[in-house]
């Protein structure tokens, strides 16, 4: 009993070290040919908060725009109650390519964005906060079209639940209609 107990605790280490292991970005990563409009498709989260939304989550359209001093706007377009939201984050560039950082207003804390795997034309892997907390880690799926190819799909929940993740908290929802607005509807836009 006391030898099932000790494994079941270095198992248990073991398990945490490879969680925070250091995440690879995209070698050889373009930011020109990273920039334009995505589309969230996927979406691997724990948060508890999030947990009683998770069936209403709707895919969201963003559109990743290059500064001439190599940061980053990412404009993310959402479906709330209030209607379609559009969020602006800045990404500061580091020194890896296809890393950055942002300040988080909601968690008042410094996450770090890896765009882990991308081809570019198709699709991108993307890791928030590396360092595994179920309350900030996010890995989302990101598409230049509305629809992905089924072994990208497996791709990144593999990766997810290599992460740490739950099979529950992995998800692929269905779009959001009118989002970004075609024409009329309430349309906010503020700041992140």
């Amino acid at each position: 009993m006391r030898t099932t107990g000790v494994a079941t605790v270095v198992m248990g280490i073991l398990s945490a070290m490879m969680l925070n292991a250091d995440v690879k970005t995209q070698g050889d990563f373009n930011l020109q040919r990273f920039a334009g409009k995505w589309y969230r498709l996927g979406l691997a989260y724990d948060s508890p908060g999030f947990v009683p939304y998770r069936d209403r989550l709707k895919a969201s359209v963003g559109t990743v725009t290059p500064l001439p001093n190599g940061n980053v706007n990412l404009t993310m377009w959402d479906i709330t109650p209030l209607g379609c939201q559009s969020k602006v984050y800045q990404y500061e560039q580091t020194s890896i390519p296809g890393q950055f950082t942002y300040f988080s207003s909601r968690h008042n804390m410094v996450k770090d964005i890896t765009v882990v795997d991308t081809n570019y034309s198709e699709y991108a892997l993307v890791l928030k906060h590396k360092v595994f907390h179920r309350e900030y880690t996010q890995v989302a799926l990101y598409g230049r079209s509305q629809r992905l190819r089924p072994e990208i799909i497996q791709k990144f929940k593999a990766f997810a639940l290599s992460r740490g993740f739950s099979k529950e908290s992995i998800l692929t929802p269905p779009l959001a209609e009118n989002c970004p607005p075609s024409g009329s509807g309430r349309f906010h836009t503020y700041l992140q």
